[in-house]
């Protein structure tokens, strides 16, 4: 392993040389890869180093420990180097854990009203804004792709896209059966129901990641209906394109350019049988439950937003929180955060069997 942190050290010097060559200077795409990667190795180098100091620092403060007038000083200052090793190993292994290449993906996020029939529309509406907001609090650009209104004011089922770099990794919690339990405005005598929507979160997929036959595809145009404005609803804009093989269809219809709409269309049908090809791989592997953080499992009932007790519940990792209100308009983030470590605690369980990561051998 510690050959291994060496090489890494090496690498990130060798892309701080390469980003100042003239020729990669001039190449506006190697550059940018470049770029990506030296950013992305920043913390894990500053922490190599970190703990490479450490270490010399641990042997030279063992090395005073036998000099009668730096002693105790020494003595003190070899507790503190090893109290804060383990740190430093702690945090190493969790940047060395490998990163799902997809992580820096655009999202393409599927919400779809389940049980509960008006007021599952109606929670399908909050939680469009809520992940949408929380999209937006992290720096993310979100715009709509697709949406189906009731007359309430809720959404059918909506789709959006999330641009930036990192969506994916972001949002993939999100994916599963969220379950709401209230008293609806169209309750008459106060009963609390139970209500559903699923989320469904994919990685923006290219047209590298999955290849169209044009003969698979039937394109269909036709005008836009419902809100959307006036220039939407008189023009043939709208798209919709069925998949023969699956008889999968997607529409879009929130351009006014039938041109994009169809870009949109097809980005979304890729991204479906992207996700479809990967929940495939999924199952063959039969990944334990926590492994599904993130995976996208539709059939999962993954959160309860709980409104007579002001209660929100991660069932995949047993996390409660009261803030209802804050989580409703967006603040996810103390609960993403609980999600993103318990993933990689079952990643380091998961190699736990293998090689450890840590560099504890020095110390031994």
């Amino acid at each position: 392993m510690l050959e291994k942190l060496e090489s890494l050290e090496q690498e990130y010097q060798s892309l701080e040389a390469s980003l100042a060559d003239p020729a990669v200077l001039s190449d506006q795409r190697e550059y940018q890869r470049l770029s990506k990667r030296y950013a992305e190795m920043g913390e894990l180098v500053a922490t190599i180093r970190e703990y490479k100091k450490a270490h010399s620092d641990l042997e030279e403060a063992k090395s005073l420990l036998h000099d009668p007038d730096m002693a105790e000083m020494a003595r003190l200052e070899v507790e503190e180097i090893r109290r804060r090793i383990p740190e430093l190993e702690a945090k190493l292994e969790l940047l060395l854990l490998p990163k799902d290449p997809l992580d820096d993906k655009n999202v393409i996020v599927e919400i779809r009203a389940g049980t509960g029939g008006e007021e599952a529309a109606l929670f399908a509406a909050e939680l469009r804004d809520m992940i949408m907001e929380f999209a937006r609090r992290k720096g993310f650009r979100t715009e709509i792709l697709d949406v189906n209104l009731t007359d309430l004011g809720g959404v059918s089922k909506v789709s959006f896209e999330v641009i930036g770099a990192g969506a994916y990794g972001v949002l993939k919690y999100e994916a599963g059966v969220h379950r709401v339990q209230r008293v609806p405005a169209t309750e008459a005598q106060g009963r609390i129901h139970t209500s559903t929507a699923t989320v469904a979160v994919m990685p923006e997929a290219e047209e590298v990641d999955v290849e169209l036959d044009p003969a698979d595809l039937e394109i269909t145009v036709s005008r836009a209906s419902g809100p959307g404005g006036q220039g939407v609803n008189t023009t043939d804009s709208a798209v919709q394109v069925l998949h023969k093989p699956t008889g999968m269809i997607v529409s879009c219809m929130e351009s006014r350019s039938q041109i994009k709409n169809k870009e949109k269309a097809l980005t979304i049908l890729r991204s479906r049988l992207l996700e479809m090809k990967r929940a495939e791989e999924a199952a063959r592997r039969r990944e334990d439950r926590l492994a599904q953080i993130g995976a996208g499992e539709r059939s999962e009932k993954i959160r309860t937003y709980n409104f007579p007790q002001s209660r929100v519940t991660d069932h995949r990792i047993g996390f409660t929180t009261h803030n209802l209100e804050g989580v409703l308009s967006g603040d996810l983030f103390e609960l993403h955060e609980a999600l993103k470590r318990a993933d990689q605690e079952r990643q380091l369980a998961a190699i736990a069997g293998e090689t450890p990561l840590t560099l504890r051998s020095r110390e031994a």
